[in-house]
């Protein structure tokens, strides 16, 4: 495997992901359109969205690697609040990652094996080098602690639904079951000002609170004060989105 490949393909994934979650665009096509804009206008970096196409398609659909620039990098990693690529590839989350994805390609199947004599396992492979039985004491840990465990429930973090354990005991996170209507579709914009009569109208809802009225993607409840979202009118768009956004 290519070095730096798993961090540059989660690097890319979240990249779009906060994309996504601040346009109410839904094509394809048009979220990397809204990125190319947002690159330029709030990182001066200048990136076209066909670039980024294929990188993603390169790195992410097709597994394969891609010789991105470093400056690129670095300025992908600044979009998502960091210093550079080495600080990002330096945060825990992208040790997770190539966790989960070196394990999912592991042979040994724990999950119909899940209790092994470690003793009689280690006897019967002395051969093995120390490295494989670091990773493997490593995941037989990680396990214990539900790393792999599949995420039944979510918050919502301020913008957008975060799939989360269940038994996630953090106290800022009110945590529901899985609604994947919700976690899929149902994003708070961050960036009103791109919310226009052209290209909203019919598409997004609002809540209104103290004359502050905030955008979302989808129809259903503000997450944060369970008030019914009203499907935003030309009259709403007009007055408080595109240049008239606070």
């Amino acid at each position: 495997m290519s070095r730096f490949l798993l961090q540059k393909k989660k690097l890319l994934e979240e990249v779009l992901e906060k994309a996504s979650s601040e346009t109410t665009e839904q094509s394809s096509t048009g979220i990397l359109k809204f990125l190319e804009r947002s690159l330029l206008d709030d990182f001066r970096i200048s990136l076209s969205y066909r670039s980024f196409e294929t990188y993603y398609k390169t790195i992410v659909e097709n597994e394969k690697d891609y010789n991105i620039k470093p400056m690129i990098l670095d300025d992908l990693s600044k979009y998502l609040g960091y210093e550079n690529f080495k600080a990002y590839c330096l945060d825990w989350k992208t040790i997770e990652y190539t966790i989960n994805q070196t394990v999912s390609k592991i042979v040994i199947n724990i999950v119909n094996k899940p209790f092994i004599n470690l003793t009689e396992f280690i006897s019967s492979h002395k051969s093995m080098s120390s490295g494989i039985f670091g990773a493997i004491l490593l995941i037989g840990i990680l396990f214990s602690k539900g790393v792999f465990t599949p995420k039944e429930c979510m918050y919502w973090n301020g913008d957008h639904y975060q799939l989360a354990h269940c038994n996630d005991r953090n106290p800022n996170h009110h945590l529901i079951p899985i609604d994947t209507v919700k976690l899929k579709y149902l994003k708070r914009s961050t960036r009103p000002d791109t919310i226009t009569v052209e290209n909203s109208l019919g598409k997004v809802w609002y809540d209104k609170n103290d004359n502050n009225v905030e955008f979302f993607t989808s129809h259903g409840v503000n997450p944060e004060t369970d008030k019914t979202l009203k499907e935003a009118t030309e009259h709403i768009i007009y007055t408080y989105g595109g240049e008239n956004a606070n």
